[in-house]
């Protein structure tokens, strides 16, 4: 080792390891965030829908439903205090056929379960009225007020920016080969012979947080990802929607969304 070890080791610098860093650089801690990529953000946290999730419909009494709902208020003071492009502009679930209708009343009592009242229906007419270029065959719907879209590229920027104000290392293309245990210490190591010490090791690497936990001897999780896509449409569609609209959701998944962006596009998405 070449010098001290770090406090803490951060293993990934996407969204969820640079918030990580963040709040750990604000203790008497030597932190760094280790990330195999040239940049922050430059897996996962680039590439997704970019919605600003109140949780609605996460399964009641579980940590994801807590979490997340306590996440959107945080969210909301934060991308204030940092200058993260944001906006609440509220979802649409749209029911186009009767099962799809029966099924929002079951929605709209899981959303009130995980502590969200704004809950509303819609009937048909109402959901025209808030989105009048939907096709036509639209039954009802279920808005959900407090969703909105946010910036994926600012958020893990501002987190990691914080993190290095604060005095936290930032090591990039610091891809993690393995590790060994020293006294105590773990000793990460990565290309060319470069080694990061640290006394406690955070895995935030995504989707391959799984291939570290093994590394670690842990057989706790597999990661199985979906790749899908996404279709980002000009800014002259930007008109054309008000909400993000939402398909019911089927025992297939959460479908296909089209949504506004803070930056004046229309995406639609994804296909997985």
């Amino acid at each position: 080792m070449t010098r001290a070890p770090f406090d803490v080791a951060v293993i990934g610098a996407g969204v969820v390891g640079a918030a990580i860093a963040r709040e750990l650089s604000r203790y008497r801690l030597e932190v760094a965030l280790v990330e195999a990529g040239p940049d922050v953000g430059a897996g996962t946290s680039k590439a997704n829908t970019a919605i600003w999730h109140t949780g609605f419909d996460a399964t009641p009494g579980t940590l994801e439903a807590a979490l997340v709902r306590r996440g959107h208020d945080l969210l909301a003071d934060y991308a204030v205090e940092a200058g993260i492009p944001i906006e609440r502009v509220g979802a649409l679930l749209v029911a186009w056929n009767e099962d799809e209708l029966a099924a929002l009343d079951g929605i709209e009592e899981k959303a009130r379960a995980n502590g969200y009242p704004a809950a509303a229906r819609l009937t048909a007419e109402e959901v025209y009225a808030a989105e009048p270029n939907l096709a036509s065959r639209a039954l009802g719907g279920l808005r959900i007020p407090d969703e909105g879209i946010i910036c994926p590229f600012t958020t893990p920027l501002a987190f990691a920016t914080q993190a290095m104000v604060n005095g936290a290392a930032l090591l990039l293309d610091t891809q993690v080969a393995g590790a060994r245990d020293e006294e105590g210490v773990t000793v990460l190591l990565g290309p060319g012979g470069r080694e990061v010490a640290a006394r406690y090791v955070v895995n935030a690497a995504g989707l391959n947080s799984d291939v570290l936990d093994r590394m670690f001897g842990h057989e706790t999780f597999t990661v199985t990802p979906r790749r899908g896509e996404l279709i980002v449409f000009d800014k002259l569609a930007r008109g054309l929607v008000s909400h993000v609209l939402l398909p019911v959701p089927t025992k297939m998944g959460k479908g296909v969304l089209v949504a506004p962006t803070v930056f004046g596009n229309v995406m639609l998405g994804p296909t997985a």
